[in-house]
């Protein structure tokens, strides 16, 4: 006991001079893994709970408002079993405002609302007791997300709350928030369908929102100053940011409206994705974390400094109890109290497998349906071993979730690393087996060969669904930027035909489809690759680009509808996989496969699909007769035409055909 004091004497001085020596001493803190932290409200008392093992005082300050208000009573909390500090405040403390504060030793660190705050002032610095039933819209306990049979029936759409209805021609009366976005029967240029009844006509089954917990890069006293950014930076996790709401200041508007947004979609029969960030926190030091237990929710090197696996200064420890307890709670908080359809989470190789996949359990435990997804790869290096962490290649011990492909991704286009990199549909050589990869939902096929494939050279999925298939997102350029930068010489019409063969790949693969929001519009940023805090001239959706691109949209559309009524292509299992789809063509810049016999109950028997990269006609040769149902943007899905002995497959095209 005394070696556990002296080790923590030794680190708390380190904390308190302004370093972080390397502790052996966070293995010895009691975990109390089972025990409640949120702070738990009745009309009669509020119960308020802080996991803190290294504090020698914790008080719990009590405010009027979120800000510029002097406390009106500051309580000790009660030290119990397992460094867990608690207090009973009688009394009904509804809208009430609070902070917990921390000493360690004779430091008193920072004034928090705790990290499992539920509710927060304007910028989030003083947490409210909240009565979280009295947040919720008319008809929520009848609110469900949409069904899924197979995970990659889900045609899943990124995209940012403040860019979707921010331009002034978005028709909205609340541009940039959360009830803007849901807003009915906004209009844009010439009448066109915007906001979410865009989102229902192009048939999306869910959007992916970047980050809308509460982060610090926006200051929310003062949205009347455009401001922008994506939102990387967490600062309680638990709670919507307050700048997408109608009032930041009044902590339980932004849940109130955050939840009415939830409904309008599952209304629509579109579900809800939250972009999750729990691998790093916006600040290092200064975070709520280590302003309760210094040290413990971080990840360190030997000589004691933080690790950065994030490349934002710091990188949380998924693999200890606390953490990992946090983890969980967090996603099925949001799962149940706002009805979250699923996660995406940032750097999920950042996070080791057995949290994931603990995670990924309690998750399914409410809703069988969720999706769950992230990026199998850090930013740099980390103390947690390679083997232990989620990523890319781990991804047949995670089998609930999946990971985008950036194999498919780059395959395509060319790398988004480089901007003269192309791809498949950009003119590039030898990426016919990434694409073929990408088809197959990165399973094992004999098909393959997986010397070929661009990043990874063998199959990384269980299951097809588990490659996240997608060809731009709000990261790196946009797809025309990129197609536009790696081909300077092309002309427009060369650059949308590539344009729509990108996507329609994506949507035609056995893997689960993912669009950048816009890509159905043509979207530009100008040519900028990295626009997390760039203006809203940059990050908007411009509504005129529907009207001058109204065929894009149409293509996608199409594609979308193609792929919802055809189960052939989003088969659940890789047997089914293996057993259905064969490649017949695969030569330079062109790549034909079959769907055969019915496969999942498709009602189509076979199915053709060719992928024409090259800039020519080319005549494809069939023995048998079969209908057309795709040919550049002539989307015939009855197949009233029959063809005979070869195909005229147009330049830079898919093309479908089908035996009934």
């Amino acid at each position: 006991m005394q070696l556990f004091f002296s080790l923590m004497l030794s680190f708390l001085l380190s904390y308190s001079s302004g370093t972080i020596q390397h502790s052996t001493a966070f293995s010895s803190y009691t975990a109390p893994t089972q025990s409640t932290l949120w702070p738990i409200y009745t009309t009669e008392n509020t119960l308020f709970s802080l996991w803190a093992p290294t504090a020698a005082e914790v008080v719990l300050t009590l405010y009027k408002t979120g800000n510029n208000s002097e406390a009106f009573t500051t309580k000790q909390l009660k030290k119990g079993a397992d460094g867990i500090w608690q207090l009973k405040v009688d009394g009904d403390l509804n809208g009430t405002y609070y902070t917990f504060q921390v000493r360690v030793e004779n430091l008193w660190l920072a004034e928090t609302p705790g990290i499992y705050a539920k509710a927060v002032g304007v910028n989030g610095n003083r947490a409210m007791v909240v009565d979280m039933e009295s947040t919720n819209p008319e008809g929520w306990t009848m609110d469900k997300g949409p069904g899924l049979t197979n995970y990659n029936e889900a045609i899943i759409y990124e995209l940012h709350i403040r860019d979707m209805t921010i331009h002034p021609h978005s028709g909205s009366s609340s541009p940039g928030s959360y009830l803007g976005l849901v807003e009915e029967g906004t209009k844009g240029p010439e009448n066109v369908a915007t906001g979410i009844n865009h989102l229902k006509e192009l048939g999306i089954t869910h959007v992916h929102l970047l980050p809308t917990f509460d982060y610090y890069s926006i200051d929310e006293a003062t949205l009347n100053t455009p401001q922008f950014n994506w939102g990387y930076d967490p600062k309680n996790y638990n709670v919507p940011e307050g700048s997408f709401s109608s009032d930041p200041f009044n902590a339980e508007v932004r849940i109130k409206e955050f939840k009415q947004m939830v409904k309008a979609f599952h209304d629509k029969g579109i579900g809800v994705i939250m972009d999750v960030v729990y691998n790093h926190t916006g600040k290092t030091e200064e975070s709520n974390f280590n302003q309760e237990v210094p040290g413990y929710y971080y990840r360190h090197w030997e000589d004691g400094s933080f690790a950065d696996a994030a490349a934002c200064g710091n990188e949380t420890a998924s693999e200890r109890a606390m953490m990992q307890k946090f983890m969980i709670e967090s996603v099925t908080f949001w799962t149940q109290e706002y009805h979250i359809d699923g996660f995406r989470f940032d750097l999920m190789g950042i996070h080791d497998v057995e949290a994931m996949n603990k995670i990924s359990d309690a998750v399914k435990k409410i809703n069988p349906d969720a999706l769950l997804y992230g990026e199998g790869w850090t930013a740099t290096d980390s103390p947690l071993p390679e083997a232990e962490r989620a990523l890319k290649k781990h991804m047949q011990q995670l089998p609930d979730i999946a990971a985008f492909s950036d194999d498919i991704r780059d395959g395509i286009k060319g790398s988004v690393f480089e901007d003269e990199s192309t791809g498949f549909v950009s003119g590039a050589t030898n990426t016919e087996e990434s694409i073929k990869f990408g088809i197959v939902g990165a399973i094992q096929h004999p098909q393959l060969d997986y010397e070929n494939v661009n990043y990874s050279n063998a199959p990384w999925t269980q299951e097809p669904w588990q490659a996240i298939n997608y060809v731009s997102c709000h990261d790196n350029h946009t797809l025309l930027d990129k197609l536009k930068v790696s081909r300077p010489n092309a002309d427009l019409e060369e650059l949308i035909a590539m344009h729509k063969l990108a996507n329609a790949i994506v949507l035609t693969t056995q893997g689960t489809p993912f669009l950048h929001a816009g890509v159905e519009l043509l979207r530009t940023k100008n040519g900028e690759h990295n626009s997390y805090n760039l203006p809203d001239s940059i990050n908007q959706i411009d509504w005129n680009w529907k009207v001058k691109h109204q065929d894009v949209f149409n293509y996608y559309r199409n594609l979308i509808t193609l792929r919802k009524a055809h189960p052939a292509f989003f088969m659940n299992s890789a047997s089914d996989v293996v057993k259905h789809l064969k490649f017949q063509m695969v030569e330079n810049g062109i790549i034909s496969y079959t769907i055969e016999d019915h496969a999942n109950d498709d009602s189509w028997k076979n199915i053709l699909v060719i992928y024409n990269a090259s800039n020519k006609i080319i005549d494809y040769p069939i023995k048998e007769t079969w209908q057309k149902a795709v040919s550049r943007d002539n989307f015939d899905l009855e197949g009233k035409r029959t063809l005979k002995n070869k195909i005229a497959v147009p330049a830079l095209s898919l093309y479908v055909a089908f035996q009934k």
